[in-house]
Order: C-alpha cells, then sequence, then structure tokens
C-alpha cells in the first residue's frame, strides 16, 4: 500500500476522480447563483482545506524562504487557475458536463504540446498518438449529434 501511495499514477487517478466529482458537483452548485460567485465559494473551501492540511502536517515554511523565481510562477500558475476555473464554471452553467469536461480535458494536449516547446520535454510516437486520440476523442464526446 505504501509503494502504492508514493506513485504519480495513484494521486494522477485520485485527481481524476476528484476532477470528476468536481464537474457533476459543480454543475449542481452553479444552477441558481452567478458562476463567478460559485467560484468564489469553490475557492475559500480550496483555500480553507489547504491551509487546515498545511498547518496540520507541519509543512508550512517561512514566507521569506521561498525563492523569488518561485513566486513568480506559482503567481503565474495561479492566475492561470483562477482563468480557467472561471471559465470552467461558466461554460458548466451553460452547458452539459460530459461535454464541458471532455473540452476542458483538452489541457492535456495542451500540455503535451506546451511541455515539449516550453520545457523541452521529449515524446515518443506512441505519447503523440495518445495525445492525438484525446484530442479527436474530446472533440468526438463535445460532438452534439
Amino acid at each position: 500500500m505504501k509503494a502504492i501511495m508514493a506513485s504519480w499514477q495513484f494521486w494522477a487517478l485520485a485527481s481524476a476522480g476528484f476532477a470528476a466529482l468536481t464537474a457533476i458537483f459543480g454543475k449542481i452548485g452553479v444552477a441558481q447563483i452567478n458562476s463567478d460567485f460559485a467560484t468564489l465559494i469553490r475557492t475559500g473551501v480550496i483555500l480553507l482545506v489547504i491551509a487546515g492540511i498545511v498547518w496540520a502536517t507541519g509543512q508550512a515554511q517561512p514566507l521569506a524562504s521561498v525563492p523569488g523565481r518561485t513566486w513568480l510562477f506559482l503567481t503565474l500558475s495561479g492566475l492561470a487557475t483562477g482563468g480557467s476555473w472561471l471559465c470552467y464554471y461558466r461554460a458548466l452553467k451553460l452547458g452539459d458536463a460530459a461535454r464541458v469536461a471532455v473540452i476542458d480535458k483538452l489541457s492535456v494536449v495542451l500540455v503535451a504540446i506546451f511541455a515539449v516547446v516550453f520545457l523541452r520535454e521529449h515524446l515518443s510516437l506512441p505519447n503523440w498518438l495518445g495525445v492525438g486520440m484525446i484530442g479527436a476523442g474530446a472533440v468526438l464526446v463535445a460532438y452534439k449529434g
């Protein structure tokens, strides 16, 4: 069990499960309120939960110990996350959860492209085929025919 908990695959699958619940719970939760306000509530809950985890596990660090480059990129990541959430909840308010979530997962295709271009990561031909199938699958699921 300890080996499973230390694997990236376990945590990635757990992330996928929580992301699926995010779409379902979010679609229900945004039904009677403004999507931006729903995002604010969600963000407050996340802030409280993560702060509790960091405090309870003793993982807090002095803010001065965080390098400037780290601050910059975590700030940019936070801004991108906020933009993503605002757009996601607006899309959930307007569309079907099954289609919105799948289109949102086109981020997988974009991450692969960005990782190769900006991080100099390398993907093999089977990796690129998988990325292509994810993209094609998203288009097929989003198709309303």
